[in-house]
């Protein structure tokens, strides 16, 4: 039996890179074979370790020999060919899904509409098979078929509408609830600059404005602002203060909305013809006022409006108090 000999020591250092580096695993036992068998490693201590028989390190060596690095890889088209075109594979993979508990019933489908003998190793190709469509054979989960989210939303969706349909009317006055805040640092939007002269915002140190609002699409606004973080005790004065016609609040399911504190006044509330309607939970969109935020913080902002505290209010004042007639929203 043959052994490798004579190796340059730019090639040992290359089959050390290959055996540490290559991403084929038949290539790495290839290159430590050849490694093992240079230091005089027996041909019965390689066929132990690498769990081949003495033929299949014959054939390494002699590949060696003739093709030096390329005797390494394996030649394309070699193994066993595919039972399965891609096409039946796609087929396959319909079956399981109609019947993923039974392969057994996959097994059937393929000798009838191939008449392909399928023995027990080829089942377990079709196995293998199967895992590359990225499925496993796993226990099945009970449920419901939708998400609480979906629910929620195919539920609320058409009671919103109807909310809406109303507010055109004039049966009630359908406002949209919540609350916003900001911080000394401004938020960086958008503006035509000079090329070479950026417009650089301010940051100034200081404790948050926040606004409290319902709004309606008629760009009708009622607010307060807070210089302290916002709480249920707040939104309940808040509310307290709004109620002139039956009036239907769109809100979101926060924390600080849902409290008990808050929950408490509910029927309260609709004594006095306000009623609280709960928007879908992760609905961001259907809040209306949201854009009204997002037009405040980056569509109507001012540069001047960071400089200080005092210019933050300021400004926050001019857009709210003037919203509905110099700032307007096209909500249709």
């Amino acid at each position: 039996m043959k052994f490798i000999c004579d190796l340059s020591w730019d090639t040992k250092k290359m089959l050390e890179r290959i055996y540490k580096q290559s991403k084929h695993h038949q290539t790495r036992q290839r290159a430590k074979c050849l490694l093992l068998s240079l230091k005089g490693t027996p041909i019965k201590e390689l066929m132990k370790i690498f769990e081949v028989t003495r033929k299949t390190i014959y054939n390494w060596f002699s590949s060696w020999e003739e093709n030096k690095l390329l005797g390494l890889y394996d030649r394309a088209g070699r193994g066993r060919k595919p039972k399965l075109t891609k096409e039946q594979e796609k087929q396959v993979k319909e079956w399981v899904k109609e019947d993923p508990k039974n392969l057994k019933n996959v097994q059937i489908k393929i000798e009838k509409e191939w008449d392909y003998k399928i023995s027990k190793d080829t089942i377990k190709r079709i196995k293998r098979t199967i895992k590359k469509f990225d499925m496993r054979w796993k226990r099945m989960k009970r449920g419901l078929s939708k998400s609480a989210a979906a629910w929620e939303l195919e539920v609320k969706l058409p009671k919103i509408k109807e909310l809406k349909e109303q507010d055109e009317k004039g049966e009630i006055d359908l406002r949209y609830f919540d609350e916003a805040g900001w911080g000394m640092r401004a938020c960086i939007p958008y503006g035509w600059q000079e090329k070479d002269e950026p417009v650089i915002l301010k940051d100034v140190e200081g404790k948050r404005i926040n606004v409290i609002g319902v709004m309606n699409v008629r760009n009708e606004l009622y607010y307060e602002q807070h210089e302290k973080n916002i709480n249920s005790e707040m939104i309940i004065s808040f509310i307290d203060k709004f109620s002139e016609k039956k009036t239907v609040l769109l809100m979101d399911q926060a924390t600080i909305h849902t409290s008990d504190k808050v929950m408490e006044k509910i029927e309260e509330w609709k004594e006095k013809n306000l009623e609280i309607f709960w928007l879908p939970a992760y609905s961001p969109k259907l809040n209306l006022i949201e854009i009204l935020w997002k037009f405040i913080k980056y569509e109507w902002v001012e540069v001047s409006a960071y400089e200080s505290k005092k210019s933050l209010r300021n400004y926050l004042t001019k857009v709210l108090e003037g919203f509905g007639t110099e700032y307007v929203i096209n909500f249709a």
